[in-house]
C-alpha cells in the first residue's frame, strides 16, 4: 500500500511503521489511524514480519495527540462512535496483536499518542521525551484506552494525578513510575529498541503470542487471567516449537524455531 502518513522499513524480521507528520508534530488523524489499522493488521499477518517498532518522524514528537480539528464539532453519538472505532482498529489491536510492540518515543507522546504507546507491548523513551494526558484541558478524557492502560502500567493513584492535573512528565520521571522499561540518548533510541527486539525474536514465535495473550488476559474484565494462562501453557505441547525447544536445551544446542 501507497501510505500518505506512514513509512513502513524492513529490517531483516522487524517492521519499522514511522508516523510521517513531522510538520504536524505526527498528530493522530483519522487518515493516520486508517493508515495505522492497515499496516499493523498487515504486520501482524505477514510471516516474514517477527516484530515491529512504532516511533514517530523527526525529533520533537512520537505522537503529540490527536487532531483536535477534526471532532470540534461532534456530538454525544459521534464521540462515542470515534472512541470505539479508534479502540477496536487500532488501540486494542496493538494491544492483543500476535507479534511483539515496541514503541520507541523519541519525543512529545500526549494524548492519544501516550494512550499509542500504551497499547505497545514494552515502551521505550529519548532523554527529550515528554509523556501526558492532558485532555481533561480540553473538556474532554482519554478515550483511547488511557484511563485503563495508565492505571494498570504505573497505579490508580499515579494515573489519576496525571490524568487530573493533566501535567507532562519527563522520561526519567515515567521510568520511575513504570511506564517505560529504558531511557536513553537519543542516538540510542532505535539501536536500544532493536537490541531488545532482536533478543525476544530468538525465542519461540508461538509462545510469544501465547505469553501476550496470556499477560493481556489478567487486565481483562471478566477474564479468568490464570485458566488462560493454564490454557495457553498446554497449546504450547502442541507445537513443532516445544519439540525443538525441549530437544535443543537437552543436547546443549541453539533451537531453530519455526513458529509452528
Amino acid at each position: 500500500m501507497d501510505y500518505q502518513n506512514l513509512l513502513i522499513e524492513n529490517k531483516e524480521r522487524i517492521q519499522y511503521i514511522i508516523i510521517n507528520r513531522e510538520s504536524k508534530l505526527n498528530a493522530l488523524n483519522k487518515d493516520t489511524l486508517s493508515e495505522l489499522h492497515i499496516a499493523f493488521s498487515e504486520a501482524f499477518s505477514n510471516p516474514a514480519v517477527g516484530g515491529i517498532i512504532i516511533t514517530g518522524a523527526g525529533p520533537k514528537a512520537f505522537v503529540a495527540g490527536a487532531d483536535i480539528s477534526e471532532f470540534a464539532s461532534f456530538d454525544v453519538a459521534q464521540g462515542t462512535a470515534l472512541a470505539r472505532e479508534g479502540h477496536a482498529r487500532v488501540f486494542d489491536l496493538i494491544a492483543n496483536g500476535n507479534k511483539p510492540v515496541i514503541a520507541a518515543i523519541n519525543g512529545f507522546a500526549l494524548g492519544g499518542g501516550l494512550e499509542l504507546a500504551m497499547a505497545c507491548h514494552i515502551r521505550l523513551a529519548s532523554e527529550t521525551a515528554k509523556m501526558g494526558l492532558p485532555e481533561v484541558t480540553l473538556g474532554l478524557i482519554p478515550g483511547y484506552g488511557g484511563t485503563q492502560r495508565l492505571a494498570q502500567l504505573i497505579g490508580k493513584g499515579k494515573a489519576l494525578e496525571m490524568i487530573l492535573t493533566a501535567d507532562m512528565i519527563t522520561a526519567v520521571v515515567a521510568h520511575q513510575y513504570g511506564l517505560v522499561t529504558h531511557v536513553v540518548c537519543p542516538e540510542d533510541l532505535l539501536t536500544t529498541a532493536e537490541e531488545i527486539l532482536q533478543k525476544i525474536l530468538q525465542r519461540a514465535p508461538l509462545a510469544l503470542a501465547s505469553a501476550i495473550r496470556s499477560v493481556n488476559a489478567g487486565c481483562a474484565d471478566g477474564v479468568d487471567g490464570f485458566q488462560t494462562e493454564i490454557d495457553e501453557f498446554g497449546k504450547c505441547f502442541g507445537t513443532q516449537d516445544f519439540k525443538e525447544g525441549v530437544d535443543a536445551f537437552l543436547n546443549k544446542r541453539k533451537p531453530e524455531f519455526k513458529g509452528q
